[in-house]
């Protein structure tokens, strides 16, 4: 097979575990800066082109698509979903990841446990917001963010008014979620491909931090998943309509609970904590997959 790994960083730990795996396993593979293609849009013709040349002729990619890039470098998946080349992670599928709210809407309407959340852009009727999420201490969070950037626990209601009132200034629309004591400072995060959870781990902050993001400077430890966080994982990635991401989840008295679903989750810690090889996973689900057509998005949101 001919694969495309789109990623803007060739040295980055998972695009080169993936290229390692790929080529391991007898595969033809080429890493493309995303943000360095260009596209043409003609009728019957989609073409994307890098460094001059067409791309085509490949049998699948791969988006390690970053936060930043969400909107070009989803463009340049569509391009290749419109030629017909296989993705494990389609553009509108990161495309939702990315928006925190979408997310728990598509989740809780799954019966995916989500921790209780209000949203909110141009209200200043704060109090009924706090009220809303359950009081004091509370989680106020921009709806775009990622690593832990742009969260900030309130542990008064004057600290969670001032800190919607900063975002109210901004005209930034954020989320103020109920605080889970029981989990503060931890967090699990199981990789999942396919219908299976290949691996799992658990974050842990230093300093008392409330965030568990390795971003942050959390630690992380093997963990296993108990059956109901395993079927939660799973529940969760197909909610998204992601057959290959991350999904983080803490854990609290009525069960787990998911924070996030993520399209380009690193494989760095759960690989080097597990010595699972997770990348030859996700390289063989798209070596039995890729022989499909694009199955249709059936998310409806």
């Amino acid at each position: 097979m001919r694969i495309a790994i789109l990623s803007r960083g060739a040295a980055n730990y998972t695009t080169r575990r993936l290229k390692e795996e790929a080529i391991a396993r007898g595969h033809e593979v080429k890493v493309i800066n995303y943000s360095k293609c260009y596209m043409t849009i003609e009728k019957s013709n989609p073409m994307v082109y890098y460094k001059g040349k067409p791309l085509t002729g490949f049998d699948a990619v791969i988006p390690r698509i970053a936060q930043s890039y969400t909107k070009y470098g989803c463009a340049v998946v569509r391009q290749f979903e419109m030629q017909g080349v296989y993705t494990p992670t389609k553009s509108i599928a990161i495309n939702r990841s990315r928006d925190k709210l979408r997310t728990y809407q598509l989740l809780a309407r799954d019966g995916v446990g989500v921790p209780k959340t209000v949203f909110a852009h141009e209200t200043a009727d704060f109090e009924d917001v706090i009220k809303k999420a359950g009081g004091a201490p509370l989680i106020v969070k921009v709806a775009r963010g990622t690593h832990g950037n742009g969260v900030v626990l309130a542990e008064t209601e004057k600290a969670a008014k001032a800190v919607m009132q900063a975002f109210y200034v901004e005209g930034v629309s954020f989320l103020v979620q109920e605080f889970v004591k029981e989990s503060a400072g931890e967090d699990i995060r199981a990789i999942v491909v396919g219908s299976q959870v290949v691996a799992s781990i658990k974050r842990q902050s230093l300093d008392d931090d409330f965030r568990s993001n390795t971003h942050q400077g959390g630690v992380g430890k093997i963990v296993k998943l108990t059956p109901e966080e395993e079927r939660t994982a799973l529940r969760a990635a197909r909610a998204m309509n992601l057959s290959i991401c991350g999904v983080d989840m803490m854990r609290s008295s009525r069960g787990p609970l998911v924070l996030e679903v993520n399209s380009s989750a690193s494989i760095k810690t759960p690989e080097m904590l597990s010595t699972r090889n997770v990348a030859a996973k996700m390289i063989e689900y798209i070596e039995k997959n890729a022989k499909q057509r694009n199955r249709k998005d059936r998310v409806g949101a």
